[in-house]
């Protein structure tokens, strides 16, 4: 896997950026990188930094979850400013704004708290740079910030808010977009044009923030998304699906898989195993008027806040009912929770035989796991660190201690030997690749950190809450 990651990475090299050949190593395309892989291994970023501390520069941005986009001296983020969805470009070598693009788009009604209306973030194949925004759609700017297509998908409803990003896998760009209502989608666009290839509807699946990613094996090319109690395979030419799987959870799927030595890394844990009590228990505490029947002010806040109270009250009429509640208990006990390694799959629903290995301990909700030089690194909320054997599965080391607590949003990513883990304390920790646990730093930046960091060119850009970072030598 890795030597296809870095095939990717020298052949995007000889396409020009703004007129001028960019250099291999200054690309992070889109989420996590090259097919959101999280690994630069032809980059050395510092181990060591924080403000005054190989910081190269430091821009004061917009609050946003998106993590920054890189294409030879451009970096690419989204934002809202002034109540408007917002597409940054910085200069990757001194940080100054060369250009910002707003739109009239109305700002989701309820999202997590932990969530933001800019989750998304950009794709770029060094021609143009797309945007997404789930209360619009799609967007597209050249690098000098002229739009070039716009394509508006209104009326989606997203639990908790957005989480995917939009990727651009082989020359395609592919959204993902698991909402409520039955309107789920899989589409793929000419990025040039806007021109849209292909939609496969996927109205059985809601409530997933998972990136596509692109996987070639047999000769095959398939579009792979982790959504609702199973993973499905699409063809990359035409959006059919190929093979499909179980083993996730039902709702608030938010890892993106990832790939290495011919295997596919799943996970997912929303719920862990836990159900809803019968509604007669949920009632005891929550029906203070007694009519049998929960309203929206009688809920306890973490329902509203979570869009729990939406999406069980499938009428929508501002009550949850017994019938309501039923439903909703057994939909989320099909779900299954853990890490998996799905060896290459035929055609048609799998059998677990599929399956090389599955653990249900060392699996994080949020925070997407990450292959690196033949081990998959997972970290959980906490900062605990499960590290596995790829191939067997084999735990190395289990919920070890990073020394970094609060929660773990951010996913790790790698280069040079060494994995960067981001806390919301606002803490980078570096580790030493390996079968034990070593912790090389911890660098505090003094704000919180949700966003997974970008690494380009020997560089790490790390965005906060109010800024963006960078680090280098």
């Amino acid at each position: 896997m890795m030597k296809s990651q870095i095939a990717l990475i020298v052949a995007s090299g000889l396409i020009l950026s703004s007129g001028r050949a960019v250099i291999a190593s200054a690309h992070w395309p889109q989420f996590r990188g090259p097919n959101s892989s999280g690994v630069a291994d032809d980059s050395k970023p510092p181990t060591v930094f924080g403000p005054g501390t190989n910081q190269l520069w430091k821009t004061e941005v917009s609050r946003g979850v998106s993590s920054p986009c890189v294409w030879g001296d451009h970096i690419f983020l989204t934002t809202v400013e002034d109540g408007k969805p917002t597409t940054l470009c910085v200069n990757r070598h001194d940080g100054k704004v060369r250009w910002r693009r707003t739109i009239a788009a109305d700002l989701p009604q309820e999202i997590h708290k932990a969530n933001h209306p800019a989750s998304a973030t950009p794709a770029t194949d060094g021609k143009s740079v797309v945007a997404y925004f789930a209360t619009f759609g799609l967007l597209t700017y050249d690098f000098e910030g002229r739009e070039l297509w716009r394509n508006p998908t209104p009326g989606l409803l997203a639990r908790n808010g957005s989480g995917t990003s939009p990727a651009i896998l082989d020359g395609r760009l592919v959204l993902n977009c698991d909402v409520e209502d039955g309107k789920s989608f899989l589409a793929a666009f000419d990025p040039a044009t806007g021109k849209q290839l292909w939609r496969t509807p996927r109205p059985d699946f809601i409530s997933s923030y998972t990136t596509p990613i692109l996987w070639q094996h047999d000769g095959a090319a398939e579009i792979v998304i982790v959504g609702s109690l199973r993973v499905v395979g699409y063809g990359w030419n035409d959006g059919k699906q190929r093979w499909s799987i179980g083993g996730t959870e039902a709702v608030s799927v938010c890892p993106t898989p990832v790939l290495g030595e011919g295997q596919l890394y799943v996970m997912s844990r929303s719920f862990g195993g836990m159900g809803l009590p019968a509604f007669a228990v949920f009632a005891l505490a929550s029906d203070k008027n007694g009519d049998g029947k929960i309203s929206r002010a009688e809920a306890p806040r973490q329902l509203a806040e979570q869009g729990i109270f939406n999406a069980v009250d499938t009428d929508h009429d501002g009550f949850i009912v017994d019938q309501e509640w039923a439903e909703s208990a057994a939909f989320l006990s099909k779900g299954e929770h853990g890490i998996f390694a799905l060896k290459p799959p035929g055609e048609g629903e799998l059998s677990t035989n599929q399956v090389a290995w599955k653990h249900k301990k060392g699996v994080a909700p949020v925070s997407s796991p990450l292959f690196y030089r033949g081990r998959v690194y997972v970290v959980q909320d906490g900062g605990r660190l499960t590290c596995f054997q790829a191939k067997n599965g084999e735990k190395l080391f289990e919920q070890e201690r990073l020394g970094v607590d609060g929660t773990y949003h951010a996913s790790p990513i790698a280069a040079n030997g060494h994995v960067y883990f981001c806390s919301t304390r606002g803490t980078v920790t570096v580790i030493a690749a390996g079968d034990t646990l070593a912790v090389k730093a911890r660098n505090a930046l003094g704000e919180s950190i949700v966003a997974t960091p970008a690494i380009a060119d020997d560089k790490l850009y790390v965005r906060t809450e109010n800024h963006l970072f960078a680090f280098g030598r």
